[in-house]
């Protein structure tokens, strides 16, 4: 396992690797400071909290199966308390998330939360995948009805139906607790394995074989989410700790942080693209227009002279 290319990241990576008795692949998510960032720019009620940092862990996952340049987005739209959850991810690595909740409907959920997580805060809908890149392009997108008590049962139920390709997953998230007892920071972890269609050539070889698929599955199951949260367990010696056995290869881990693409500038492409005076009627006690981002919490204001120049009105 030991790769002297491969340099050691702490925590916001995604770990690529390959188990090498089966050629089974894989990938490890670990996500602290820049999940944190995320989460604490909202007030999230911890539920929603908990559920949009297990979205953007799966969003880290899926999207490092694949080869894009542009974005890839999560989304899950539903009629359950929350309504939506938005995680997307750049090709470079830049991560943002955000949740809409009914809060009355969210404190109807009670214990149901922890029992069956998905239904209960999503109710019925739908889980999509998107990947855009850019103008001129075919964009893609899959779509599946939300199915498991999970999210991630949801993501394996996904891959079952539409994509035919035997997936094991294991998410972990919570906060640390501090030494007065008090929650600290978010952190998240996943692990990923998939086994990939077979040609004739593999089959004969009998590579990625049920036996294989069935020891990985039990392996994976083993991990704890003590150990997929723990900031001083690096991913690649989790990785070795439960497939050394078969033996483990790891490639360049990718490096994620907090990154939103909203700008004062794209604030106002999307203004100019109103009615004025459907916009005047977003303005604040102090007279000015006040526009909240989503996914940052960034609050951008606009007075009369901004609208102006808007709108190509100004003098």
């Amino acid at each position: 396992m030991d790769d002297p290319s491969v340099q050691p990241i702490a925590d916001d990576l995604v770990l690529p690797f390959q188990i090498e008795a089966s050629r089974l692949r894989g990938r490890m998510v670990k996500l602290g400071p820049a999940l944190d960032e995320i989460l604490t720019r909202h007030a999230y009620p911890e539920p929603v909290a908990r559920f949009l940092a297990e979205t953007m862990t799966l969003a880290m996952l899926l999207s490092s199966m694949l080869k894009y340049d542009g974005i890839f987005t999560l989304q899950t739209k539903g009629d359950g308390p929350v309504r939506l959850m938005v995680a997307d991810i750049t090709s470079v690595g830049d991560i943002r998330a955000y949740a809409q909740f009914d809060e009355e409907a969210l404190a109807k959920a009670g214990d149901d939360v922890a029992i069956a997580p998905a239904p209960a805060l999503l109710g019925k809908g739908h889980i999509a995948f998107t990947v855009d890149q850019g103008p001129n392009t075919e964009r893609y997108q899959g779509i599946v009805e939300l199915y498991g008590k999970t999210l991630a049962d949801c993501v394996q139920h996904y891959f079952r139906q539409s994509e035919q390709i035997d997936t094991g997953l294991t998410v972990s998230v919570d906060q640390e607790t501090l030494p007065d007892g008090s929650k600290g920071a978010w952190r998240a972890g996943g692990i990923m394995i998939q086994r990939l269609p077979q040609d004739a050539t593999e089959k004969v070889l009998g590579s990625g074989d049920e036996d294989a698929w069935r020891r990985a599955m039990v392996l994976l199951s083993s991990t704890t989410g003590d150990e997929l949260l723990d900031p001083e367990l690096p991913a690649r010696d989790l990785l070795f700790r439960l497939f050394h056995e078969d033996g483990v290869r790891v490639w360049q881990p990718k490096a994620l942080r907090f990154g939103c693409r909203c700008s004062r500038e794209r604030v106002s492409d999307m203004l100019s693209s109103l009615p004025r005076d459907e916009v005047q009627s977003l303005k604040i006690d102090d007279g000015r227009v006040e526009v909240v981002c989503q996914f940052c919490s960034t609050a951008y204001h606009f007075d009369d002279a901004d609208l102006d120049r808007v709108y190509g009105t100004a003098k």
